[in-house]
């Protein structure tokens, strides 16, 4: 559905209220069909960001697990790998300040 909406739960350090609030206006963004909404709209279309964003941090903070968190880097590469391999580009490779 939400292909840039990524999953939150059971990461160390937990889920940010900033990418809790991101995931929301993505949500928010495909159901509606505005990326932007009119004036007229735009009240309606933030309170719904807002509702989704409490109702994700409430489930997030309710969910258990006997896993071992997961480590954000470790993600990160995986993801950038799995990106690589599906569209052919190299991997991206941070470069030091310097």
């Amino acid at each position: 559905m939400c292909r840039n909406i990524k999953t939150l739960f059971n990461f160390e350090p937990p889920a940010t209220d900033e990418e809790i609030r991101a995931a929301s206006l993505q949500f928010v963004r495909k159901l509606s069909g505005f990326n932007n909404p009119s004036k007229l709209n735009h009240d309606a279309f933030q309170r719904a960001v807002e509702e989704v964003a409490g109702t994700a941090r409430r489930l997030i903070d309710s969910l258990v697990t006997t896993a071992d968190p997961r480590d954000r880097e470790i993600e990160a590469e995986r993801a950038r790998a799995k990106s690589a391999s599906r569209f052919g580009a190299q991997p991206y490779k941070p470069v030091s300040p310097g």
